[in-house]
């Protein structure tokens, strides 16, 4: 998506999710990161955080807040989405990330600002509010992801073999049979390898094997072999999903849990698929019991990710009563 060349120019737009703003922001170690802004200049300030790591906004993320209502911010993260250079990982760290954040918000003037993520975004989200608990008006979360090592085995060792025992042998398999001992290392290691030859076929794998965990009804349940080796549209995620992964998302272990305490009057509302395999209701409950201002939202029928059935419009419906909420 290329920036809106007219942004900015008239109040009465044909599109009113066009962005007011965008641009390329230096915040230094050699990143630029991509920022826009959407809504009104005096709307209530809202900062909208995406997966991954390493996804990147989409368009469609600038319609979960009412124009008439927010000014909110979206922006791809390090080395993700239109953010420069692509796939950096270098000087890409968790208090890099808040770091940014914070000098977005001060570039836009918000006192305090809503922030809204879902699974990395969630990370993300819940380690910026820990950090500057008074710059946070409220929290929305969606599938609610904590960073933790136990979150990751216990998604792709424990749940896919049980819930999709031909796709964990397909996943299995790519690796050579002495590196299965420890197969989430294993791919973290390929992933990041700089031989195409190993990196490729690791990251396809991933990223496949991610999404139909993502999805409650995925359209297959099962890795194509043929497309494993082709680097045609390879994805990135993967790659800034095993930087991230490896290195424990630059956090201390069950960080987030423990310093829950510094959420202490943030008001939240965290919506949660019934069926998420990657990010289960229990991670949400747990983090609820520690954060007594925050309330769950359950979607039934519905997994990970935000295009579920129902998932979507219980997000948009939790960030316009959060604002109602924060703005009390």
């Amino acid at each position: 998506m290329a920036p809106d060349a007219d942004a900015g120019k008239s109040i009465k737009r044909a599109d009113p999710f066009a962005p007011l703003t965008s641009e390329q922001l230096a915040v230094g170690e050699g990143h630029d990161i991509y920022v826009e802004s959407i809504g009104r200049p005096d709307g209530i300030p809202a900062v909208y955080l995406h997966g991954g790591p390493g996804s990147g906004c989409q368009p469609d993320h600038r319609r979960l807040f009412d124009p008439e209502r927010f000014h909110a911010v979206l922006f791809d993260q390090r080395g993700a989405g239109r953010s420069r250079p692509k796939s950096r990982r270098e000087a890409n760290t968790l208090p890099h990330l808040i770091a940014d954040m914070e000098m977005m918000r001060e570039k836009f003037g918000f006192r305090r600002w809503m922030v809204v993520g879902g699974s990395w975004g969630a990370t993300l989200a819940l380690a910026y509010a820990q950090a500057h608990p008074a710059r946070v008006s409220g929290i929305v979360l969606r599938a609610t992801f904590l960073g933790t090592s136990e979150e990751i085995e216990n998604g792709f060792l424990k749940v896919l073999p049980r819930f999709y025992p031909g796709l964990y042998d397909d996943f299995m398999s790519v690796l050579p049979e002495g590196e299965r001992a420890q197969p989430l290392q294993a791919y973290f290691r390929r992933i990041l390898d700089s031989n195409p030859d190993v990196h490729i076929p690791a990251a396809r794998a991933w990223g496949e094997t991610e999404r139909i965990l993502s999805e409650h009804t995925p359209n297959r349940t099962r890795l194509d072999r043929s497309t494993l080796n082709s680097s045609r549209g390879l994805p990135t995620t993967p790659f800034m999903e095993a930087h991230y992964f490896a290195n424990d998302c630059f956090m201390q272990p069950n960080q987030l849990l423990r310093e829950a305490g510094k959420l202490k009057g943030i008001p939240g509302i965290i919506v949660q698929g019934r069926y998420d395999l990657l990010c289960p209701p229990a991670t949400s409950h747990a983090l609820a019991a520690v954060w007594p201002e925050a309330e769950i939202r359950f979607v039934e029928g519905a997994g990970h990710t935000l295009y579920d059935p129902g998932v979507r419009d219980t997000v948009m419906k939790a960030i316009a009563d959060m604002a109602s909420q924060a703005s009390k």
